[in-house]
């Protein structure tokens, strides 16, 4: 499950409205700019926002085209696919050890991790999951079968991951594998924070294909569409709230600037994270006039126009999904993300996108009300049960590609 990178801008006052969260400016100059996009940061990697092209730099989109022609490594062909898996904030905390022939042991990157608004590295290990689906799915396009073990030197307890491997995978030559058709489309597949046509609900065999998508990972599947107008409200009341309470709260948002990444040079240098490349937000960062040390104030334009826009975004929307697992286990989590990430491509597959609503989701002490909120909507019975990931989906113009490190940034050199 996975926030990726979420795209901001910042207009002058007399341009069209609509919100971002970028840290608050130094100064008096607050009062003359106008601050729009949207997310948690929130829209990145909505791709082309109106009024603005911003360029990503050409070399952190790279991975976006595929494995190199040619490539002779057959781990590294899969690996390729598998490093555009969705990952929480874009934070990319896979790292795989290939010294042994045939294998891939892969484990988290402790650098990578979201302490505050996942301080029990739920998300994370989804986003894990999301990994070793696509390994899976690519490595059967190679007729290979990939066997994988989960925790092979024990599974992390329910508050801290640590060093130990998430997975070893062998990959067994297979001439029966069946190859998977969601493998068309990895390299389509994005996350699109932008708003949705409210004139165009998600088809019904849309949501039959999501739901049959994720039926090798056990998880309940539920929707909620347009002909569900109330039921809809509520949804979209819960995923507006908590918006609000992590814009307001200052350790979520500080978070989010810790791998905040402005501009191409910024972008290009790191490949991670959250970006951000509009222009007049490229300015005045380089005049200093943005302090990514300090969260905006509720009242703040950066931190009102956000919620905005956000509201509009959900307004938009004219379908929401949701997977429940029986239990909250660290092996249910990891597949839990290779069940979201099949569920993206399949809808990706009928032209349908979806946005994660992780916030309300979020286990830090700020978001219990909508959390228990959402617990109860979804009708999760007993502390065991477990919302995994929720989203909304729908239809919108394409999203612009998250930046990626390329393969060999995840490799274990030791």
């Amino acid at each position: 499950g996975s926030k990726e990178p979420k795209m901001m801008r910042l207009h002058v006052a007399s341009r069209r409205p609509g919100p971002a969260n970028v840290p608050p400016l130094r100064g008096d100059r607050r009062a003359f700019v106008r601050l729009v996009g949207g997310g948690v940061i929130a829209a990145a990697g909505s791709g082309v926002l109106a009024g603005c092209t911003p360029q990503m730099p050409a070399q952190a989109i790279a991975p976006w085209n595929g494995p190199p022609a040619g490539e002779s490594d057959v781990r590294r062909w899969i690996l390729a696919h598998a490093i555009l898996a969705p990952h929480s904030h874009n934070l990319q905390s896979w790292l795989v050890d290939l010294r042994t022939p045939g294998e891939m042991l892969l484990r988290c990157d402790l650098t990578r991790l979201l302490p505050q608004t996942d301080p029990h590295s739920r998300q994370i290990m989804m986003s894990q999951g999301t990994f070793i689906e696509l390994i899976d799915i690519a490595a059967r396009e190679k007729g290979l079968r990939a066997e994988v073990g989960l925790f092979p030197e024990g599974a992390f307890g329910p508050v801290k991951i640590d060093a130990r491997p998430i997975a070893r995978i062998r990959l067994v030559p297979d001439a029966g594998v069946a190859r998977d058709p969601l493998f068309g489309q990895i390299l389509r597949r994005h996350t699109n924070r932008s708003a949705y046509d409210p004139a165009r609900p998600v088809p019904a065999a849309a949501w039959q294909a999501m739901a049959a998508a994720m039926q090798p990972h056990a998880s309940r599947f539920g929707f909620v569409g347009a002909d569900q107008p109330a039921a809809l409200a509520r949804h979209r009341a819960i995923a507006a709230e908590a918006w609000r309470i992590e814009l307001t709260t200052p350790a979520a948002i500080l978070e989010s600037f810790q791998v905040l990444r402005i501009g191409a040079a910024e972008i290009a240098q790191h490949r991670d994270g959250l970006s951000l490349l509009d222009p007049m937000v490229v300015w005045l960062d380089r005049l200093g006039l943005f302090d990514r040390s300090k969260a905006p104030k509720a009242d703040d334009f950066a931190t009102t126009s956000q919620i905005k826009d956000f509201n509009a975004k959900i307004a938009s929307t004219q379908g929401f999904l949701w997977m429940v697992s029986d239990d909250n286990e660290r092996a249910t989590q990891v597949n839990a993300g290779r069940a979201y990430v099949r569920v993206q491509l399949a809808a990706a597959a009928h032209g349908v996108v979806m946005q994660p609503l992780q916030q309300a989701l979020q286990e830090y002490p700020e978001q219990a009300g909508p959390y228990a909120d959402v617990r109860r909507l979804l009708g999760t019975a007993g502390a065991a049960q477990t919302v995994q990931m929720w989203a909304r989906v729908g239809f919108a113009p394409p999203a612009m590609p998250a930046p990626r490190r390329g393969v060999d940034a995840h490799l274990l050199r030791t």
